[in-house]
């Protein structure tokens, strides 16, 4: 009789086993399928909202920046007023009280330890690199982005009273979503709000809320007509040992290059802090310099974000000395205290040193750019996945060996060099160990 029960018994757990039903019911405290809608749910929601924020300030800010390159285009000597634009940038922020602007990495701060992140930030950040891309300094946009957006997100946290952990999440969303916003690129923005802080540890819990503020913002700012950034590789050789080892060799170059042009820019900003430490004087004295280089350049190549030197890039076009150049007139700009960032003079400077490889081995001139400007920005930031997701927004996927390469390879080469001293990396580019370091 109990042989029967026993049989019985097992006959109805093995139905059980196969009953997915049966599954779902016993596991169905383990699932807490309420409490994950339950934050997805406000993740849409938050994530939704800071899209829609970010969206509309970073469609305004991209329009902004090209209206001034426009005028200062059409307008020539408005480069003449440089010096002057950079005093009435010192007084703005200090007249907000940020005597030390931390740029970046005060962002970055922010989400490791919870710094706070003022409201005024995002438009002393908007309207001061929009004057200093109406008068010529040379500088990108992103990282002005990186910090608007941060800012943005952060004080919609504090004004939705979320717990810290959320705060930082929320200041993460803002983040992807001026990125997204302003450089068309929701895959990287979304990525790289996770990963640029801690390298080796990766904020997923933030990876909803970060793609959802990402495509909102994109849309957002599309339909308001601000119009993301592509280029166009349409050559792409046949990826063999030969190439790979091309291109091998061009990324590690780029990676050191990376090092250099890193480095150019802590020392500038450290020179002219000793030799000049009156931000006023300093910035004018700056402003001058960089108005002296332009005219003795004889071009207006460097100053700006300079995608138009880019596309020349690509085409095989840029002057063969056009990478130094630009880091020289990006150092003196920032390093003086004018604002903006300095992501797009690093895919500039991959650009043309990418034309430059191109043109002395007589490779493909187009995809050697892509190379140099997906490494230079990994190289830069310490950033691979968001790296090699820049380059299939930018250039398509049909490139993805030589990106990939070039990607893993500027990663390791570039050390523990970064744009911002905040970053750490967490585990080791060269051991499988465990570190916790600031970067150079």
């Amino acid at each position: 009789m109990e042989n029967e029960e026993n049989k019985q018994t097992g006959e109805e757990q093995k139905a059980e086993n196969k009953n997915p039903i049966y599954y779902i019911i016993e596991h169905m405290p383990e699932l807490d399928l309420w409490g994950r809608v339950r934050v997805l749910f406000r993740w849409l929601f938050l994530g939704g909202i800071t899209g829609v924020v970010v969206g509309c300030i970073g469609a305004a800010f991209s329009k902004a920046i090209l209206f001034a390159t426009q005028f200062r285009t059409d307008h020539d000597l408005i480069i003449l007023g440089l010096p002057v634009a950079g005093l009435v940038i010192v007084a703005m922020y200090r007249a907000c009280k940020d005597y030390e602007d931390k740029g970046t990495n005060l962002v970055i701060k922010s989400i490791q330890e919870g710094e706070n992140l003022p409201i005024t930030k995002a438009p002393l950040i908007f309207i001061s690199t929009t004057i200093t891309h109406l008068f010529g300094g040379s500088t990108g946009r992103e990282s002005a982005a990186l910090q608007m957006g941060g800012s943005i997100g952060f004080n919609l946290g504090k004004l939705f009273r979320l717990k810290e952990g959320n705060e930082k999440i929320i200041t993460m969303c803002g983040m992807s979503a001026a990125f997204s916003a302003l450089f068309g690129t929701p895959m990287t923005a979304s990525f790289m709000a996770m990963e640029i802080e801690n390298v080796g540890v990766m904020y997923y819990s933030a990876l909803v809320p970060c793609v959802v503020s990402a495509l909102v913002a994109k849309g957002i700012s599309s339909s308001l007509g601000a119009v993301g950034e592509q280029f166009v590789v349409n050559v792409i050789p046949v990826f063999n040992p030969y190439n790979a080892v091309f291109t091998g060799v061009l990324a590690i170059l780029c990676a050191i290059l990376s090092v250099i042009f890193c480095d150019v820019l802590k020392f500038s900003g450290k020179t002219y802090k000793k030799l000049l430490p009156n931000p006023y004087i300093r910035v004018f004295v700056g402003g001058c310099i960089v108005v002296a280089l332009t005219y003795m350049s004889g071009t207006r190549y460097y100053n700006g974000a300079g995608m138009n030197v880019i596309e020349m890039a690509l085409r095989g076009e840029a002057p063969y000395y056009a990478f130094l150049l630009k880091i020289i007139f990006t150092a003196l700009t920032l390093g003086a205290g004018y604002k903006g960032g300095e992501i797009v003079p690093a895919l500039y400077i991959g650009a043309t040193f990418g034309c430059l490889y191109s043109q002395l081995l007589g490779f493909e001139p187009a995809l050697c750019a892509a190379i140099g400007m997906g490494a230079l920005f990994c190289g830069v930031t310490n950033c691979p996945i968001s790296s090699l997701f820049i380059c299939f927004e930018l250039f398509g996927f049909k490139g993805m060996p030589y990106y990939l390469l070039a990607i893993a390879l500027s990663y390791t080469f570039s050390g523990y060099s970064s744009l911002y001293s905040s970053q750490k990396i967490m585990y080791s580019k060269f051991h499988n160990k465990y570190i916790n370091r600031e970067t150079k």
